[in-house]
């Protein structure tokens, strides 16, 4: 049987439906879709408010399932557009590929066979980014979005940035997102991993068009600093909810924060480091900076991360007030204040001296606290544990 013959099959007994978003992709799109149609009819576009001659290209393919709308609204609204509609019309599954022409549709029997294999499961187009031609912030990209997913969910993956996606409709039929542009893609995924749903991958090609042909509507400073956010939101959810939920239901999640290969010292000197970055007075920049510290001195990324985060909100009046007991062991003729109002970053305004002395004072004092508790608490567990 011809892979044509056999996608087809494969396609009408698990309901699955090619799902294209595309925004002012005339110079690509048609290709895509004479890709895709030489495997599947099951083809539905999403035109998210297109302003070049992409509607009259689409005009050219009247066997298609089109949805169009003058605004543009972003991928992840046409994305969540697509799935509703699919699921409406008795799809159980989509693949989503981009318009762009990154991805060739030839690899859309792999996601096929993928499905019967595995059963229910999202599965992600894995890109091989080794090429000459992929820019090197593709590549970057790539490995930041692999790292969050990670400190998220506890699952490993190589590719989590990847458009080239299978999705099981039933598992999110119900749910309700929050993100409407780039980021989506990463909301979903990340969700759906807390679900259960198995994060499976196939190898697919990657063509990258020279920087004068390239048509992106990424948005360097807005898209990263919404996904930056996103990612903020979701680590303190899986910190909060997620993994004790995990632990709860028994779990292992040790794994993910103890790598077997770590001593106990380089343990708590990760707790250490994050609980020094948690306090220090740089408000904005404290948990990016300790991310690439602890990358770079080679530290246990997911401990730094955590601790970091103890100037959570109900942390920081604590934080400020015992700054300021540090600081005026340093700045002569300095008293602790006494506050007629709430003690957060303004109103310390006037003691800014202290508070800075203070503050590094306090978060050295901290780290080695807890860097030492740590490391008594482990060695402790080990010895009982051996």
């Amino acid at each position: 049987m011809s892979v044509e013959l056999e996608t087809k099959k494969i396609f009408d007994k698990y309901k699955v439906c090619v799902l294209l978003p595309t925004y002012n992709n005339g110079g690509t799109i048609a290709g895509v879709i004479d890709g895709i149609r030489l495997l599947t009819n099951d083809l539905i576009v999403v035109n998210d408010g297109s302003t070049d001659d992409t509607s009259l290209i689409l005009d050219h393919y009247p066997g298609i399932q089109l949805i169009s709308y003058t605004k543009n609204k972003g991928k992840g609204n046409a994305l969540l557009t697509g799935f509703r509609y699919a699921i409406s019309k008795g799809y159980q599954y989509a693949i989503t590929i981009d318009s762009d022409g990154q991805h060739n549709p030839a690899d859309i029997p792999a996601f096929a066979e993928k499905l019967q294999e595995t059963g229910q499961a999202l599965i992600i187009g894995e890109r091989n980014m080794e090429q000459a031609s992929v820019p090197g912030k593709s590549n970057f990209g790539r490995k930041f979005s692999n790292f969050w997913f990670k400190v998220e969910t506890g699952i490993d993956h190589n590719d989590t940035q990847s458009g080239f996606r299978l999705y099981p409709l039933l598992a999110f039929e119900n749910m309700k997102f929050y993100t409407p542009k780039f980021e989506f893609e990463i909301e979903i995924l990340v969700r759906l991993a807390w679900k259960g749903i198995k994060v499976e991958s196939v190898p697919v090609s990657v063509r990258y068009f020279p920087k004068e042909e390239r048509v992106s509507h990424f948005r360097p400073f807005r898209d990263f600093t919404r996904i930056s956010i996103l990612n903020t939101a979701l680590v303190f959810l899986a910190l909060a909810w997620h993994r004790p939920l995990m632990y709860i239901k028994g779990k292992n999640i040790s794994g993910f924060f103890f790598n077997s290969s770590e001593t106990v010292l380089k343990r708590s000197l990760s707790v250490a480091f994050g609980v020094f970055m948690g306090i220090i007075p740089i408000w904005g920049f404290q948990l990016v900076a300790a991310i690439a510290l602890a990358f770079l001195f080679r530290l246990n990324k997911p401990l730094v991360i955590l601790f970091a985060n103890i100037s959570i909100p109900p942390m920081i009046p604590l934080i400020l007030f015992l700054s300021l007991v540090c600081g005026k062991f340093w700045v002569s003729n300095s008293t602790i204040p006494l506050f007629n109002s709430a003690l957060n970053l303004e109103t310390i305004k006037p003691f800014l001296l202290q508070y800075i002395a203070g503050s590094i004072s306090l978060a050295i004092l901290s780290a080695i606290v807890f860097g030492t508790l740590t490391f008594i608490v482990l060695s402790t567990f080990r010895r009982v544990k051996a």
